[in-house]
């Protein structure tokens, strides 16, 4: 890899890690990045992977304030993105990818939905100024998604964000701000036991300097993220989410 190569895949996952931390997606980036410059698709998907982690970090690190005193939902949420997350990389070892990314777009659009519609629904079922308790079957419902968003984030990984958005902001009444601290530390941990799952099992599909240009450029950029994603206002985030699922969409169903 020549010099300005190695300095556009770190550019790229700069980019990355930055909009994961905002939205989700940032695969979208790197992936074709990697792609473009001749790295083999499945050595560029395992250290994609394994690079995008050290983005995890520092975007779940940049939302620390936001997060303050949310340990018990962290607690619940965690194990179940964990479960998952072996899951699907299970599942990643034993099924084509065809099979499950021909549903992803459909995920990625009832995600999107749950965005747009996760004011109203909060307004049906908490109206403002009320004092009516959340339904009883918010937590499980919540935890049931978070499972699912961990499969499928184990076993494909792009637009997790753009999911667990969806799923948080039409189940929990907590700021857009906050959820999205939620999101980040659950992705992290997803990404976490999918790059252990590759280490281990895939370790002759790994590019090492693919991964540490990567996740230099994640780590910048996860900090950059969280400094820019807390100060954006709900109604552009979820704008931005919308955007970016849209996209998300469109790559995978025109130009996979």
């Amino acid at each position: 890899m020549s010099f300005w190569s190695a300095v556009a895949v770190a550019l790229a996952g700069t980019g990355a890690g930055l909009i994961n931390t905002i939205v989700g997606s940032g695969t979208l980036i790197t992936f074709p990045t990697l792609l473009f410059f001749g790295v083999n698709p499945l050595v560029a998907n395992v250290s994609n992977n394994i690079g995008l982690v050290a983005g995890g970090v520092t975007g779940a690190w940049g939302y620390r304030h936001e997060l303050n005193g949310q340990a018990p939902v962290l607690r619940r949420l965690m194990p179940l993105s964990f479960l998952g997350s072996v899951a699907g990389a299970g599942l990643l070892l034993v099924l084509p990818a065809a099979a499950f990314r021909a549903i992803v777009p459909v995920l990625i659009l009832v995600a999107l939905v749950l965005v747009l519609a996760g004011p109203r629904i909060q307004a049906r079922v908490h109206p403002e100024g009320s004092d009516r308790p959340v339904p009883g079957w918010h937590a499980p419902a919540m935890g049931a998604g978070v499972f699912v968003a961990g499969v499928y984030g184990g076993y494909f990984g792009a637009a997790q964000g753009v999911l667990l958005m969806g799923l948080l902001s039409a189940l929990s009444l907590e700021p857009l701000q906050r959820l999205n601290g939620y999101k980040n530390v659950l992705s992290l941990v997803v990404n976490l036991v999918a790059a252990g799952v590759f280490v281990l099992f895939a370790r002759d599909h790994i590019d090492w300097l693919v991964v540490l240009l990567i996740a230099v450029g994640a780590f910048v950029g996860g900090i950059i993220g969280a400094k820019v994603g807390r100060r954006i206002p709900p109604a552009v985030l979820r704008g931005l989410i919308v955007l970016i699922g849209v996209v998300a969409i469109v790559k995978l169903v025109w130009f996979p």
